[in-house]
């Protein structure tokens, strides 16, 4: 069937390839991390919502009904962009998330037939400016356990800009 020479070239290719696999792996170890002991040092670091962040310094008190009477109904349709994924604005018209038709002075969890989180379903009170502005600014922070998984607009400017456009859907 094979005599020794065939035998010979496809062992010797075989044992050639992994030579070549195990010096290509050994190599890229070498480029990729540098072989420099056991010290690493990260060249550059890219940050993530949500990933380990250094210390923030804590943002300083606005006044935010100042903000909101300067705010650009606007700007706030393009900060729209990041909620209209998951909320509409025609009423009862729901998404992911509810409706946000008439959002200003509606109760919290007040769109019937929407399934809220139960820390949302019991929080009680109405979307008012300042309950609005504080859970845009921090979804989860402001009810621990929703299941918006928006992490928030932390530019205060946003979150007025945006509740200026809300505004203007809400009698």
């Amino acid at each position: 069937m094979f005599d020794t020479m065939t035998m010979t070239k496809l062992l010797g290719g075989l044992c050639g390839s992994l030579l070549v696999f195990l010096l290509g792996g050994f190599v890229a170890e070498q480029i990729y991390h540098g072989g420099h002991g056991d010290h690493h040092e990260q060249s550059y670091v890219i940050e993530v919502e949500g990933g380990e962040a250094a210390e923030e310094e804590p943002e300083e008190e606005i006044d935010f009904a100042a903000l909101l009477s300067e705010a650009d109904a606007g700007d706030g349709e393009k900060v729209f962009n990041k909620c209209k994924a998951c909320h509409k604005l025609e009423d009862g018209a729901n998404g992911t998330g509810p409706h946000l038709f008439n959002i200003i002075d509606r109760q919290i969890a007040g769109v019937d037939g929407f399934n809220y989180s139960g820390v949302l379903a019991d929080h009680g009170g109405v979307w008012d400016i300042e309950n609005l502005q504080a859970f845009l600014a921090d979804p989860k922070g402001w009810a621990p356990g929703t299941k918006m998984s928006f992490a928030g607009l932390k530019k205060a400017d946003d979150r007025a800009d945006l509740i200026a456009y809300l505004q203007g859907f809400s009698n």
